[in-house]
């Protein structure tokens, strides 16, 4: 069934764009949507050229819609701007594919390796490298995530999925703690922070749970704590506010701040 109502695509750019992008990605974006099986309340691409001639990947093209109040998001990096466009374009279609289906039904299977996406025991999909901002000229751009409700951790990784990220900031059901669900190499790990093990009910034989509690950081000292350990974010508990959060490095080269819905920031 198509979707009886459908956003326009509005698109932004950063950066050398090529002329005629923006017109590709909305040719290859609109059917999509509006073949969808849900009405698309808004629907956001984005493409960016990185200025770094060292990027061996410079174009970057990103997809996020709302679809009926469930955030999707696809994403790809190219050599060119057409590619990365293609190749976001293909992610989408197997989202909104995925999203279609029940979402009970969707928890309880494991779908088949498709191109360019991670799956256990599959190529991890490629991650565009953020660009080398100098450390004082970088700023913390802060957002809620996109879990307004609490999650079960297996629903945690049918988002983290959904919306093509390497990690997904959310609070855990059963006991009620901010939690993180990340992928490794053999499967996920769940992270609290304030861990409560014993509370969890059974997990999926892919994912593996931290017995750390986060650290207590303020948001300068988790930016720092993330530039000396060389990893893709840092999860702690904010000093000020006592809520888990994450701060990571944005494509842009500043650094996000991830925090819970509902929380200030």
């Amino acid at each position: 069934m198509k979707a009886p109502q459908t956003a326009q695509v509005r698109i932004e750019t950063h950066g050398r764009v090529p002329d005629g992008s923006a017109e590709l990605a909305e040719a290859k974006v609109g059917p999509l949507l509006r073949a969808a099986a849900e009405p698309v309340l808004s629907a956001r691409v984005t493409l960016a050229v990185a200025a770094d001639p060292a990027v061996a990947r410079p174009a970057v093209a990103q997809a996020t819609i709302d679809m009926n109040g469930r955030v999707l998001r696809a994403q790809a990096a190219g050599q060119t701007m057409r590619a990365a466009i293609e190749q976001m374009a293909d992610r989408l279609r197997a989202r909104l594919v995925r999203a279609a289906r029940n979402w009970a039904a969707l928890r309880g299977t494991i779908p088949a390796a498709e191109p360019g996406e991670w799956r256990h025991q599959a190529i991890p999909a490629h991650r565009p490298p953020y660009f080398p901002r100098p450390a004082d000229e970088r700023a913390v751009i802060s957002h809620a995530s996109y879990a307004a409700r609490t999650e079960t951790p297996d629903e945690a990784i049918a988002e983290l999925d959904l919306l093509d990220y390497d990690f997904h900031l959310f609070t855990e059901r059963s006991t009620g703690q901010d939690s993180v669900i990340y992928r490794t190499a053999d499967g996920y790990r769940l992270a609290m922070a304030h861990p409560k093990p014993g509370r969890l009910g059974p997990l999926p034989a892919s994912m593996t749970v931290s017995q750390l509690p986060a650290p207590r950081l303020s948001v300068r000292e988790a930016a720092e704590r993330l530039d000396a350990a060389g990893q893709p974010f840092t999860f702690f508990t904010d000093a000020g506010t006592g809520r888990g959060c994450i701060v990571y490095h944005r494509y842009d080269g500043h650094y996000g701040l991830l925090v819970p819905s509902g929380a200030p920031h």
